[in-house]
């Protein structure tokens, strides 16, 4: 079973900037961490790499950091941070991004912005900039901005869009599943209706604080295949950010107090739980584990390959597991 991870993360504390990380995820998530965590089915797996929201100042410096781990790890595609409400910043930056073969898109992340950043005149003329370089948007958003995000997509109809982790719906926890709401699905289908827009499923085991099920979970599923069709989703992991949450049932470093920490078999449980609601549906599950996301994102000519170099030993979630956390 062939899979591209439509959204990854990855990061480093130690040489970019981040005012977000704490707890288990204030650790280095690289090359070493992302090999631990490969998917159990996968015969072969890729990944889009999604900027993970460093200070604006190293956006570019996160890109070429990912660039160099890239070849080793099966990133096909990096989806840089950029600000697109800056004017001739803004262009300065994508000029700057453009140099960089494997970016496919940017992301702008809207979710703690102001109501009616995404639909400003500044806001707007940086979207046309972004799809006139052929790149893709994702828009990573709370539910309550879905209608906003529906206006960006008519104001541009020229840029092609994701709308990441199915725009965070209220999804309860395992024991106190919430079901879809009303005007969710609603803003939900209104998006749908602009073709160039797709979504991805991913993010879910975060809302859910790491404490789901594919029963709770499979609601939203659907209403995101009813809206979009299947031609139009996109798994991915959201690693490591879904990752975290109440120890796993045998894991040896489980935290004694409950604590939330890292999963280790978190992203395969995400990726197992979605073909097998795809299965149960009848959906092309090729199509949402592996073309669309290679369609969307224009990767189908990138192909990586291992190098050799070596990293320093470094203190990743791997060491923090294992009581290396001084």
């Amino acid at each position: 079973m062939r899979v591209l991870d439509s959204h990854l993360h990855l990061w480093d504390p130690e040489i970019l900037h981040y005012t977000w990380l704490e707890g288990p995820l204030a650790w280095l998530f690289g090359r070493t961490e992302i090999e631990h965590a490969r998917l159990e089915r996968a015969t072969t797996e890729h990944s889009i790499f999604v900027q993970a929201e460093t200070i604006e100042d190293d956006f570019l410096d996160e890109v070429r950091w990912v660039a160099g781990l890239a070849p080793a790890i099966g990133v096909v595609g990096i989806v840089a941070g950029a600000r697109l409400d800056r004017g001739t910043d803004t262009t300065a930056h994508l000029e700057g991004l453009a140099a960089e073969p494997l970016v496919v898109g940017v992301r702008h992340n809207l979710q703690g912005e102001p109501d009616g950043l995404a639909v400003s005149a500044g806001f707007v003329t940086g979207a046309r900039e972004v799809a006139a370089r052929g790149w893709a948007f994702d828009a990573c958003i709370r539910s309550s901005q879905l209608p906003e995000i529906s206006r960006l997509a008519g104001a541009v109809p020229e840029l092609r869009m994701v709308l990441d982790h199915l725009g965070k719906p209220e999804v309860g926890t395992a024991d106190a599943p919430a079901a879809p709401t009303m005007e969710w699905v609603r803003d939900l289908d209104d998006l749908a209706r602009h073709p160039n827009v797709c979504c991805k499923l991913s993010g879910l085991p975060a809302e859910a604080g790491g404490d789901w099920s594919p029963a709770q979970l499979e609601p939203f599923l659907d209403a995101a295949a009813d809206a979009f069709g299947v031609e139009r989703l996109l798994w991915g992991s959201d690693w490591p950010v879904s990752v975290i949450g109440p120890p796993e049932a045998g894991d040896p470093y489980a935290n004694d107090d409950g604590a939330p920490m890292y999963q280790p078999t978190a992203r395969s449980r995400w990726a197992d739980a979605v073909i097998a609601w795809a299965d149960r549906r009848g959906h092309d599950v090729d199509a949402i584990l592996w073309r669309n996301a290679e369609e969307f994102y224009r990767v189908g000519e990138r192909r990586t390959h291992a190098d050799a170099r070596e990293e320093r030993p470094r203190r990743g979630i791997l060491g923090w597991l294992r009581g290396e956390r001084s």
